[in-house]
């Protein structure tokens, strides 16, 4: 007998589960997400930091028309880029939207490769160690003395993973004298990296997370990134940069797949390099998102290209 949402919150109806779809660009989460969930009846959140801006929809690999229509989906495209918008107010939004599903069904499914945003959603936000007085006068006596370099390069040493985050994600806050004399001072004063204290607080969430990991060999996942962009450019990318070149000092445009592209707008490099940057930038940015998410002990990694009735047979085993 098959499935339905019915059978599912008979089954399931004592705790909730959230299956979590975690990998590198291009890896294939949209395809194996919306089959999970067509399986339990679930509904999608995305966990990405970059289709959440309408403006950005093919830089961003935004899923089609028809994938949307197969599956309800949360957190694509219903924000601006000229919000400002943060990983906490995602947190805030994201977890009553997730008590509301579990109340129509206890098994629900988040997708995306923002690691941030998905430590987030599993473990919250920890309390951070007070700074000194100390500690904050010798970071603003080095920053008057060496400027917004200085306090790059110190998070960069204290705290590579989150400098790289940063970089990739949100550059402008490299550039945030305030905020950086923050995550320099919680490393000086902890001796620990700022990151260590983000997404602790495991205690309050209601549900359990399923990690389902999908993961090719380097050279094929580069392969696919490369025609993830050829695909791109075909269907319009530098034209939806060019309607955005005028706001690229906002947050949510300094990112992989646009900074290129306006460097070229602004005479600096050949359209062909600025292609090539962007498969080498996402190709490292790849890179960098597979170790953020091979630190989780609890991820199940499958290959890209794994029967997904393997995968759901998994998750199956886990919640019954």
């Amino acid at each position: 007998m098959p499935i339905t949402a019915t059978t599912v919150v008979q089954n399931y109806k004592m705790k909730n589960y959230l299956i979590v779809i975690v990998g590198p660009t291009a890896i294939g989460k949209t395809r194996a997400a919306i089959e999970i969930a067509r399986h339990f009846h679930s509904e999608i959140v995305s966990c990405d930091s970059r289709q959440l801006y309408k403006e950005m929809k093919i830089g961003t690999a935004v899923p089609t028309a028809e994938e949307l229509s197969a599956v309800p989906h949360h957190f694509i495209q219903n924000k601006s880029i000229f919000d400002d918008y943060s990983v906490g107010d995602y947190e805030r939004e994201v977890l009553p939207l997730l008590d509301a599903l579990f109340i129509k069904n206890p098994v629900q499914v988040l997708v995306g490769g923002s690691g941030l945003y998905v430590d987030a959603v599993l473990k919250g936000f920890d309390e951070f160690p007070e700074l000194s007085s100390e500690i904050k006068e010798e970071i603003e006596r080095d920053y008057q003395k060496y400027g917004i370099t200085y306090l790059q390069e110190e998070l960069e040493k204290l705290d590579p993973q989150y400098f790289l985050f940063l970089r990739d994600t949100n550059p402008q806050t490299l550039l945030n004298p305030q905020r950086m004399k923050r995550f320099v001072g919680v490393c000086k004063s902890s001796g620990m990296p700022y990151s260590s204290f983000l997404c602790k607080n495991e205690s309050n969430r209601n549900f359990t997370p399923i990690i389902i990991g999908l993961e090719a060999d380097r050279e094929i996942m580069y392969r696919r990134i490369e025609k993830r962009v050829d695909q791109m450019m075909k269907d319009g990318l530098l034209e939806e940069v060019i309607q955005h070149h005028q706001y690229k000092h906002l947050n949510a445009l300094q990112t992989v797949g646009y900074r290129e592209f306006f460097s070229f707008l602004d005479g600096e490099i050949s359209l062909e390099t600025a292609v090539n940057e962007v498969k080498k930038n996402t190709r490292r940015f790849a890179k960098r998102q597979l170790t953020w998410f091979k630190r989780s002990e609890n991820t199940k990694w499958f290959d890209y290209q794994s029967d997904l009735q393997n995968i759901i047979q998994h998750i199956k085993q886990q919640i019954q």
